[in-house]
């Protein structure tokens, strides 16, 4: 009776675990990125007397509700720079920036670096990091996920017509690092998923499986596409039956020589 009810209990905290743990990461994961960026957006108060944001007349902590008015402030001039930077004026003034950045040693490079990586995603690719497949890696006949970052690599050195691509292959659980190869694009198989279900592919440890792919829809292939079969032979024919015993053969009927 009694290691009865300690496995309902169980049961009991393992479920109310199940359905707390996933709003309580996000909550904390909210309230971590929100503290991260009220560090900066913070210093947009600086023309406030500090009476009005912070406790004790000043000399104490800041209001909570004081970082959020800054964060909105930061997203309104966000907002306005966009707009702004869209019309002839404010295009002429970013390329004036730029260059009296360009020109200051050390600080040229990351911001460079920082820039060209920034435009990569902000160009509007339609192939940047927004297509799911599938790669060969690390080991013929073992795939992985990853995402095309290129696929349009040229090289002088590849020969007349061989297209390359860039693929990018996510560590699992943690999706920040990872593996950066450039393939052939024959040996890159597209795979029927959305970035956001790749992503949650592998961070779950491939526990989560798209709907579409879950379901069967997708074909034989339990990732979505169709991969290639590595060194794959074709069997040789069935020899043809064997005559039962005492079974009547048909006449064999000789041919005249002309």
């Amino acid at each position: 009776m009694k290691i009865g009810s300690i496995t309902r209990w169980r049961a009991n905290f393992v479920a109310g675990l199940a359905v707390v743990l996933p709003a309580f990461i996000s909550v904390a994961v909210i309230v971590w990125l929100f503290g991260t960026l009220a560090r900066f957006t913070d210093l947009l108060l600086i023309f406030v007397p500090r009476t009005w944001t912070h406790q004790d007349a000043g000399s104490g902590p800041l209001y909570w509700y004081s970082s959020v008015w800054a964060f909105i402030l930061a997203m309104i001039l966000i907002c306005g720079i966009g707009l702004f930077a869209r019309y002839y004026l404010g295009k002429k003034i970013i390329q004036w920036v730029d260059t009296v950045l360009l020109q200051i040693p050390l600080l040229n490079k990351v911001y460079a670096a920082t820039k060209q990586v920034n435009d990569a995603f902000s160009t509007g690719k339609k192939t940047s990091f927004r297509t799911v497949v599938s790669v060969e890696f690390p080991y013929p006949g073992i795939y992985s996920v990853g995402f095309v970052t290129n696929d349009g690599f040229d090289d002088a050195s590849l020969p007349p017509g061989r297209k390359m691509m860039t693929v990018f292959i996510p560590t699992t659980p943690n999706p920040t690092s990872g593996f950066l190869v450039q393939l052939p694009e024959e040996k890159v198989t597209k795979l029927q998923m959305s970035v956001a279900d790749g992503i949650k592919y592998i961070i779950s440890l491939g526990a989560i499986v798209p709907d579409q792919i879950s379901n069967g829809t997708s074909g034989g292939n339990p990732l979505g596409g169709t991969l290639p079969v590595p060194n794959q032979q074709l069997s040789p024919p069935a020899p043809p039956p064997m005559p039962r015993p005492g079974a009547a053969s048909a006449p064999h009927t000789p041919t005249e020589n002309a």
